[in-house]
């Protein structure tokens, strides 16, 4: 009956369609839902400050056992294509779209572990510590609701955010800073049949320095690519203009640095060898974070697992997560899977058996007393 419940949580919050920057109707069902289970919700205006329809859902339970709350987080918006999802439990537990859209694992798993950990320690009875609750809208756009969300609403010095893909049990304690940028290399247009010579050839200058930077890992620990590459405005026409946009990621902030400033380099020396000009924009998008394994709030993802009965598996990861604007606000915390599978793709799914283990995994964070 519990996993019925579960999977009916899943499926109706699934079915909403809440694309990044047009979260309003989910997150009315959603705070109808904590309502219901005596959770204060509030409601910011990040979505007047980031160009959406909704702000980030805050909420707050009372506890009855000692010890500072716990912050608990899962994001409200989801990739495309999302429109019409609808959710098909498979008899072997997974949860899967109709195969046209996403499914919404990412991270619709996560809110619901966190209603259902809620609504059966309600109906028992079982006393709790205090909890605080984040649903972030945004979080799809390097975290652009939790940028912008208010940290003195918590007293929680530790969170738990729902949001990572792997085996029930496993948790990430870093994430990257990821630095996107963007180049744009200036020639000058001339026609490229009559008067070549009179040209300055953005692209291939631009080209030429592409070829020069080392992509995919140049170095252990750092990621660099190239993802759009565009300029010109005919075939017969020397391209004046070039734009090159890209990303560099690092567990490291200052490795993620160096690199771009070697980047930058050679965009500087291929232009001035074609006899172009270079213009620049960077931005880092988050910001790298390590939650040490000795920290409380480790132990005691930890002691969970243990008394969950699924094995614990600390790691990093190089994908970027709310959690990034958490540490931030000096706010000690892990990403931890909670079933959601080949996420941003048609493919994606998820599988109720795992979501009950990480329900039992949540509900034994919120009742335990220890510090």
């Amino acid at each position: 009956m519990q996993s019925n419940s579960l999977y009916k949580i899943f499926r109706e919050l699934t079915a909403v369609y809440s694309p990044t920057f047009g979260e309003r109707d989910f997150c009315g069902l959603l705070k109808n839902k904590l309502s219901e289970l005596g959770v204060v919700c509030e409601e910011d205006h990040a979505g007047s400050q980031i160009g959406g329809n909704c702000g980030n859902l805050y909420g707050f339970l009372s506890g009855e056992l000692t010890g500072e709350p716990l912050l608990f987080s899962a994001h409200m918006d989801t990739v495309e294509p999302a429109a019409g999802k609808e959710s098909i439990l498979r008899e072997d537990g997974r949860i899967t779209s109709g195969g046209a859209t996403i499914l919404g694992a990412d991270d619709v798993s996560g809110i619901a572990i966190i209603l259902e950990a809620l609504t059966r320690l309600r109906e028992a009875g079982t006393p709790h510590r205090a909890i605080e609750l984040l649903f972030p809208v945004a979080e799809e756009r390097y975290g652009a609701g939790s940028a912008v969300a208010d940290y003195s609403k918590f007293h929680a010095k530790a969170a738990y955010v729902l949001d990572l893909g792997g085996e029930i049990g496993m948790a990430a304690n870093a994430a990257p800073t990821i630095l996107s940028f963007t180049a744009i290399v200036k020639g000058k247009a001339a026609h490229a049949g009559f008067a070549p010579k009179d040209g300055v050839h953005a692209i291939s200058a631009a080209a030429k320095a592409i070829a020069k930077i080392p992509l995919g890992e140049p170095e252990p620990g750092v990621t660099c690519n190239i993802g759009v590459i565009s300029g010109g405005e005919a075939g017969n026409i020397v391209p004046e203009t070039c734009t090159v946009t890209g990303e560099i990621r690092s567990l490291s902030h200052d490795a993620v640095l160096e690199r771009w400033e070697k980047v930058r380099s050679i965009f500087e020396e291929e232009a001035k060898k074609a006899g172009a000009s270079v213009s620049f924009a960077h931005r880092c998008e988050i910001t790298a974070y390590e939650t040490p394994v000795d920290s409380a709030v480790v132990r005691r993802f930890k002691r969970a697992c243990e008394t969950a009965g699924v094995p614990c598996h600390i790691c990093s990861t190089l994908g970027g997560s709310d959690n990034n604007n958490f540490a931030l606000h000096g706010i000690e915390g892990i990403v931890i899977a909670c079933s959601m599978h080949d996420v941003h793709s048609t493919r994606e799914y998820a599988n109720l058996h795992e979501m009950e283990q990480c329900v039992r995994l949540v509900m034994n964070l919120m009742t335990e007393e220890t510090p």
